[in-house]
């Protein structure tokens, strides 16, 4: 009897043996298959990490593209706004100085006018004292 329990206990032994390794066949190829996963992620992390680094910088050499565009945009527009102001400037000098020539224009018409005017009266009193008098010294 004794004989036969240690028998059967010993098969008994046997087969959970048997089933304690191969759960730990199954355990350790989980753990393999798990550290497989987990190196596959490790690299995928490592180059998406990677292409977020290479994004930024191009990000931040295109926006350092744009700022010094900007600048150079905003100090052409500033020195065109700088010339701007300086032709209007001049146009009102010019307009100033053209209406000073206009009115000086002006007073020299009516003054050759006027100055016509009493040459033609001038040769009328000459020719009348001309006729008159005969002569006229």
């Amino acid at each position: 009897l004794i004989s036969s329990a240690t028998k059967s206990l010993r098969m008994e032994t046997e087969i959970l043996e048997k089933k304690l390794q191969d759960a730990q066949m199954k355990l350790a190829e989980k753990d393999g298959d798990k550290e497989k996963e987990i190196q596959s992620l490790k690299r995928l992390i490592s180059e998406l990490e990677f292409q977020l680094t290479m994004e930024k910088n191009n990000s931040e050499s295109f926006l350092d593209k744009l700022r010094k565009e900007i600048k150079h945009k905003s100090d052409e527009l500033e020195k065109l706004t700088q010339e701007r102001t300086q032709l209007i400037h001049s146009l009102s000098q010019v307009q100033e100085e053209n209406s000073l020539l206009q009115e000086t224009v002006r007073r020299e018409c009516e003054e050759r006018f006027e100055l016509t005017a009493a040459l033609g009266r001038a040769r009328e009193q000459v020719l009348e004292l001309r006729r008159l008098g005969g002569s006229f010294p």
